[in-house]
């Protein structure tokens, strides 16, 4: 639906299946493994207010909203332009592709992209129906009772997440390992390289 920093969309289809009739992801982002398997129950957890308040805003667009977005020229500021709070919030996320915030300014890599901006719109336009029914919360994983679920967890990396809005400085890996591995039902846990605070395996190589 729109870019993030970490996001699982060159990967998602290498992960397995989900096994249970619920999907929760606690570090939610751009929501990728939900939105593959987007038909399931879905409940999606986010420290980060912004991401929450875009996927509720997403919630109640209509495909015609999106696509009557700008399509932003290279150079191009979201301040040129009339718009909400929530509709810069999303364009921001796309005209600054690969970041974990918004961006004001739109890159030569939103433009170079494969899709383009215009594509990346039609696209989420396209998609708006999966998300309708989707549960989305503002808050830490540990307010998420434990349930049996197919918990896809995919937080900030070790090694590298401090480019996130909340980073990984906060995060005790050593209790958020013990947290995973308490989940009931099915737990898909997501790293980068050199991640040591569990048993991690490589599953593909990928550039960058």
């Amino acid at each position: 639906m729109f870019s993030y920093y970490g996001s699982k969309s060159r990967v998602v289809n290498l992960y397995p299946s989900p096994m249970c009739d619920k999907i929760i992801e606690p570090f939610a982002g751009s929501a990728r493994y939900s939105l593959r398997f987007f038909e399931k129950d879905i409940i999606l957890v986010d420290k980060y207010r912004v991401i929450v308040d875009v996927w509720k805003w997403l919630q109640q667009c209509s495909p015609k909203d999106i696509l009557s977005l700008p399509v932003l020229k290279l150079g191009e500021s979201l301040d040129d332009y009339n718009l909400s709070i929530e509709e810069k919030r999303f364009l921001g996320f796309i005209v600054g592709m690969g970041l974990s915030y918004p961006q004001k300014t739109c890159t030569s890599f939103a433009v170079k992209s494969n899709q383009g901006i215009k594509g990346c719109l039609k696209k989420c336009a396209d998609q708006l129906y999966k998300i309708h029914h989707w549960k989305i919360i503002h808050g830490d994983y540990e307010c998420i009772k434990n349930i049996c679920a197919t918990w896809f967890v995919d937080p900030p990396y070790q090694h590298g997440g401090h480019k996130y809005r909340y980073g990984n400085k906060k995060i005790n890996f050593n209790k958020l390992a013990e947290w995973c591995k308490s989940r009931k039902g099915q737990v898909i846990v997501c790293e980068n390289t050199k991640a040591d605070w569990l048993d991690f395996r490589p599953m593909t190589k990928m550039k960058g």
